[in-house]
């Protein structure tokens, strides 16, 4: 396993690697490695010839400069986990490799990056959008790793992949969840042991909203209202939102008809804002 820091060096191998042709599966993340990432890696492993993870802290993507600053880093600890599943490159940037002097040009997604997240956080789908197609121009991938916790920024990712004309296939793997029902994240790291407890709230009230679909109920605001309301009942809960939209468009929906719905809640337990969703009427 070689860890790459240059950019240029990155896109050399990564021609050399085309030319072999040997399959490239590319995991972006941010470090702090958790049993979600990793997930993604095992697939990208089983998939592809070449695995490349990223680890690369975004200042783009980040509204608050203290959350920035406060994000975990530790290369030394993920490069060691790394090791053990057969990881070929890391490519651990700088942020100055990767927004150079002056730099001006970025992606933005229209439609998709308005709402949930892109409401609550001006820009950050943004900055998701430039990195992504920066790491894709200097990767190439075949295949590219992608966690359903993040549903929104998947459907950024695949319109965005879809519209700039990438070769690269999406892959999105399902969330991975504490013992407790809470969704995998590296801001669990930053709750206090009450509130990762308390935070299992989430994917109960999903779950909540799911077990109303199996039964029949497809008015998506009443399905909406049983994850407000399950949330809302938890006092070390604050809600930012709670919405049931097209899975695909984003779109708000009255009723769940043929189409995936998407049901999404962010809420904060102390300084932690953490997010998860749900996904019906799923094509199979």
């Amino acid at each position: 396993m070689e860890i790459i820091n240059r950019r240029q060096r990155m896109a050399s191998l990564s021609k050399k690697i085309r030319r072999e042709n040997k399959t490239v599966g590319f995991v972006p993340t941010m470090g702090a490695l958790h049993e979600g990432h990793l997930s993604l890696i095992v697939e990208a492993r089983q998939m592809c010839d070449v695995v490349i993870v990223s680890i690369f802290v975004n200042p783009a993507q980040f509204n608050e400069k203290e959350d920035f600053n406060k994000y975990p880093r530790d290369l030394t600890a993920d490069a060691a986990i790394l090791a053990n599943y057969q990881v070929n490159y890391i490519f651990a940037p700088e942020a100055q490799e990767i927004y150079g002097e002056n730099f001006s040009t970025y992606v933005y997604v229209e439609n998709l990056t308005e709402t949930l997240e892109g409401a609550s956080r001006p820009g950050h789908f943004r900055g998701v959008a430039t990195v992504v197609t920066i790491l894709f121009n200097t990767i190439r991938p075949d295949f590219a790793f992608f966690g359903q916790k993040d549903a929104q920024q998947v459907a950024v990712i695949q319109r965005l992949t879809t519209d700039l004309g990438f070769d690269t296939e999406i892959v999105v793997a399902p969330t991975i969840r504490e013992e407790t029902g809470l969704a995998m994240s590296s801001r669990n790291a930053r709750l206090s042991a009450e509130e990762r407890q308390r935070a299992a709230v989430i994917f109960q009230s999903l779950r909540q909203a799911k077990i109303a679909y199996r039964g029949g109920e497809r008015n998506a605001s009443r399905l909406a209202e049983i994850v407000r309301q399950t949330i809302e009942a938890e006092p070390l809960a604050r809600i930012d939102y709670v919405s049931a939209v097209d899975a695909a468009t984003l779109a708000p929906i009255e009723r769940i008809a043929e189409n995936p719905v998407l049901i999404a809640v962010a809420a904060r337990f102390g300084n932690v804002r953490l997010i998860d969703n749900i996904i019906l009427n799923k094509k199979q």
